[in-house]
């Protein structure tokens, strides 16, 4: 019995040790395979450092690959606390060389912490001071390598590219929209260091950063430099409140070029105020669009059959009578008989007041509504308005009859562009957006790309032909002929806006417009200004906008490549209008022959001789009379 029991204890004694012995094998199993990279991560750390690198932005290009935003390397400060023996010496000298508090710095130094990033004093350090702290040689203070947002063209595309904080989150604009995108992913130098923090002789583990992904923009840089370069100069000639301008591909809602003024240096962000920086106009200014809304009424009258504009007549006396208020055209005691075509060319208030009472509110908000107003066009910028229109159900004929003309609705310029658009281009409204791809950073291949997106067919391609034709006419022989172009089809219509504020309108205060566009029977490109309270000008869209519009329109024509045409309407001058002449030929005649053809221009000639061997313009060209031509003489 004694013998047996002693066997049996042999027996458990030998089951619990091979049961331990068993655990331990899984422990061990568990520890070196199963949870391995977990404990190996925990123990990695309490003996690695990493010191970081930060990744490039995404750049920001233009359609044509120009970098609108785009990134410099820095230099930035960081220190290991526990390597720094003297702290004292240390953050004397640091403060001395960035301009900081020795307190503020021994803070720093001495933080209970692995890494201390000395923040904001030590980020994008000049290259002078990093050689300076470079030179103190110090334990435990490293400079790294750290890309800072770079915007190259300073103020162009402001409100619309955005800008970043010190740490390159985007905060507004493209660069907040898109921040997931831009933001790349941070690298670091790793080396390895004992329990005090003192480095150990090990080589060190460098994990590359990866950049984000670049965006590229479907604006022309070009066109976007033509843009800005006439908003200046409205700003300097005018000095006006506020001033805006888009310049979009009719075909397609493609933004070519946006901008607004007042703007701001993104880089500089800090010295503007948050008004300044987060207001891009274009999508976020609403206001009553005036006479360019018209365009609206006449596509919904030409698809609705209710005018023919050669045929129709309408006699303006300058005012009209509706719900028993008066309505008066712009130009006093009206201007008398005309046809509706006229009624456009004149922009005759009082003749699309009795557009708009023939085809009705229920017809005409059908249109408004169509065309895109009264809310958001979901363009691919943050900040976008609704704008204001009446409710249907609370229209009489008075509110009809405003609205018609332009006044008493209120709109954004994104808006007014993108419906004028599928007005003149067959009657297709396109989604306007302004981001074309996105690209990946080393190859540049597309990861995901935008593309024309068709919201709605509004209006037919016969109604569109007719509206096309009425606002070429509008600028050959109407309010818009300071937007003429000799040589090419311009159509385009003038807005003079009252400015309403605590419900009465502001006197002397208008917001002067123009939209145009070319060729005009075949639109590539088409403009839209507009500058608020023009100082020193009598205020009217045709003699302040449409000239701004002009000239983005001659620059459209060399950067688009627009061809030269012999078949647009002859232009109709009033009595002090500068006007058009042809250029004759006068090569192979003498200086008198050739002056004699010439007495509508300057003359100026060079050389010895008395042939005329060259001319500039040639001829053919349509030029100002009293604009100079030089000849060249030779025997």
């Amino acid at each position: 019995m004694f013998f047996k029991d002693i066997h049996v204890r042999i027996k458990i004694v030998i089951l619990i040790t091979v049961l331990l012995f068993l655990i331990i094998i899984g422990k061990v199993f568990y520890i070196q395979v199963i949870d391995y990279k977990k404990l190996n991560k925990y123990a990695t750390g309490l003996w690695s450092r990493n010191l970081p690198l930060a990744a490039n932005r995404g750049i920001i290009y233009d359609r044509n690959g120009v970098a609108l935003a785009s990134n410099i390397t820095t230099t930035s400060l960081v220190l290991i606390p526990n390597q720094i023996e003297d702290k004292e010496k240390v953050s004397k000298d640091l403060s001395q060389i960035l301009g900081v508090s020795y307190d503020e710095m021994y803070k720093h130094v001495s933080k209970k912490t692995s890494i201390e990033r000395v923040h904001p004093e030590g980020r994008n350090l000049s290259y002078e001071i990093a050689d300076k702290i470079n030179a103190l040689n110090y334990e435990g203070v490293y400079l790294v390598k750290e890309a800072k947002r770079y915007y190259p063209y300073n103020s162009l595309l402001s409100h619309t590219l955005g800008f970043v904080g010190i740490d390159n989150q985007g905060l507004s604009g493209l660069e907040l929209i898109y921040d997931d995108y831009l933001t790349g992913s941070n690298g670091s130098i790793k080396y390895f260091s004992d329990a005090k923090g003192n480095s150990l002789s090990m080589s060190q583990i460098y994990e590359q950063p990866q950049s984000g992904v670049n965006v590229t923009l479907t604006i022309n840089f070009e066109l976007q430099k033509a843009l800005e370069r006439e908003l200046n100069n409205a700003v300097s000639e005018y000095n006006p409140d506020q001033a805006l301008g888009i310049v979009m591909d009719p075909n397609s809602g493609e933004i070519l070029a946006i901008a607004s003024r007042p703007d701001f240096i993104p880089s500089e962000y800090q010295n503007y105020t948050t008004e300044e920086i987060n207001r891009n106009l274009p999508i976020w200014m609403t206001y009553e669009p005036g006479s360019t809304f018209k365009i609206i009424t006449l596509a919904a009258s030409l698809e609705e059959k209710i005018v023919d504009l050669d045929k129709d007549t309408y006699f303006d006396s300058g005012a009209t009578t509706v719900e028993g208020a008066t309505l008066h055209c712009w130009k006093a005691g009206g201007h008398g008989q005309e046809t509706y075509l006229e009624v456009v060319e004149n922009s005759c208030n009082t003749g699309f007041v009795n557009l708009g009472l023939r085809l009705g509110k229920e017809k005409l908000f059908s249109y408004i509504d169509l065309f895109g107003f009264g809310k958001k066009t979901g363009v691919d910028l943050n900040g976008e308005s609704n704008g204001i229109l009446f409710n249907v159900d609370d229209i009489g004929d008075l509110e009809l009859a405003t609205t018609a003309f332009g006044q008493g609705v209120s709109v954004t310029p994104i808006q007014q562009i993108t419906a004028v658009s599928a007005a003149i281009n067959g009657g297709i409204l396109y989604k306007p957006y302004i981001v074309k791809s996105l690209n990946e950073p080393e190859t540049n291949s597309v990861i995901l790309e935008n593309s024309k997106k068709v919201v709605r067919k509004v209006i037919s391609e016969d109604t569109s032909i007719k509206v096309r034709n009425a606002l070429e006419s509008v600028v050959a022989r109407g309010t818009g002929h300071n937007a003429y172009i000799a040589g090419y089809r311009v159509g385009g219509k003038t807005g003079t806006a009252q400015k309403a504020v605590n419900g009465s309108y502001l006197s002397g205060n208008y917001i002067t417009s123009f939209i145009g566009f070319l060729p005009a029977d075949d639109p590539k490109v088409i403009v839209y200004v507009a500058i608020d309270n023009a100082k020193g000008i009598t205020q009217y869209g045709g003699t302040v906008a449409a000239p701004i519009a002009k000239n983005v329109l001659l620059s459209a024509i060399d950067i688009l490549n627009i061809d030269k045409r012999d078949d647009e309407i002859e232009r109709e001058y009033n009595y002090f209008d500068k006007q058009y002449a042809e250029v004759p030929n006068v090569i192979g005649l003498s200086i008198n022959e050739a002056v004699k053809l010439l007495k509508k221009f300057k003359v100026e000639y060079s050389g010895n001789g008395n042939v005329i061997t060259y001319q500039s313009p040639s001829s053919g060209e349509k030029v100002y009379e009293g604009e100079t031509i030089r000849l060249l003489l030779s025997e």
